[in-house]
């Protein structure tokens, strides 16, 4: 069992939300506390802004990485039943995308 081992599926995805939480963080923490003027011009004001759309960027990492870690529900055995197609579908869906992701 190694470190990331807990982190299951969609590693990019964790890794995408994350940087762009620091990021956007020390860019916006920058932006408010430090005086950054380059030629008599103030860049505290887009650093703020930067940082927060950094932050807000890093939210569809964390949807995604959520989603992708998302069990399948238990298999139902209602033959007719159109839930029991639905989950089907989306299980053998579900399976391929896994497959293809642990061949790389």
């Amino acid at each position: 069992m190694g470190l990331c081992d807990s982190l299951s599926h969609c590693k990019l995805a964790l890794a995408f939300a994350v940087l762009m939480d620091l990021l956007g963080g020390a860019l916006l923490l920058t932006g408010v506390f430090a005086t950054v003027e380059i030629g008599k011009q103030d860049f505290g004001d887009l650093l703020v802004y930067t940082g927060a759309l950094f932050v807000v960027c890093s939210m569809a990492g964390w949807v995604l990485w959520y989603s992708g870690n998302i069990e399948g529900l238990p298999f139902r055995k209602r033959k007719g039943h159109i839930s029991s197609a639905v989950d089907r579908i989306a299980r053998n869906l579900s399976r391929k995308i896994h497959r293809h992701q642990t061949n790389y």
